[in-house]
């Protein structure tokens, strides 16, 4: 099985996978990290060398093989789901959880993140403000259709979140259980 944490930047995807997965004794990954060891450039060369249509190709190999693992904690690129197949590969693989936030915290995070904001670059050429709010009114419907479990992380610590998910699944899993029997 394997949990993928999906949700723009700045939500806390990999800060989450990594808790969630030393909670669970799991291995955890961060996609956009193995997608740079792979294509041996960083997300932000391969968006300037090579174009936004290259970056998705790389990141849906790269997260198709990494949903073939097991008891894996996967922190999700933001834009992956967009791709059909590789949100129904996340679905299929295990719960997806949506660590949703309001666009004006996670453009707070991002300009906050020097690291983030060096690496990752522009969708829109837009101010980070209203490139996460644009983007957001895009990727929102898709985050909540792919997610079998959605964490408002607006007022939660990284630890709360991760324990949520823990809760939350769970629940599911148990109420799974109690339907079969």
């Amino acid at each position: 099985m394997v949990i993928t944490l999906i949700g723009y930047r700045g939500c806390g995807k990999t800060s989450v996978a990594r808790l969630l997965a030393e909670k669970l004794g799991w291995d955890w990954i961060d996609a956009d990290v193995e997608i740079e060891k792979t294509a041996g450039k960083t997300i932000a060369e391969i968006f300037q060398d090579d174009g936004e249509p290259c970056f998705r190709d790389w990141e849906q190999k790269v997260i198709q093989q990494l949903l073939e693992r097991s008891n894996l904690v996967l922190a999700s690129g933001g834009g992956s789901v967009m791709n059909a197949e590789t949100r129904q590969a996340m679905q299929q693989a295990g719960s997806v959880v949506w660590l949703k936030a309001p666009a004006t915290l996670l453009a707070a995070r991002i300009e906050a993140d020097a690291l983030s904001r060096s690496q990752r670059p522009s969708l829109t050429g837009k101010s980070i403000g209203d490139e996460v709010a644009d983007v957001l009114k895009i990727r929102e419907p898709v985050y909540e259709q792919a997610a079998s479990l959605i964490i408002d992380t607006e007022q939660l610590s990284i630890d709360e979140v991760s324990q949520k998910i823990e809760q939350e699944l769970a629940r599911l899993n148990q109420e799974d259980k109690d339907r079969q029997s």
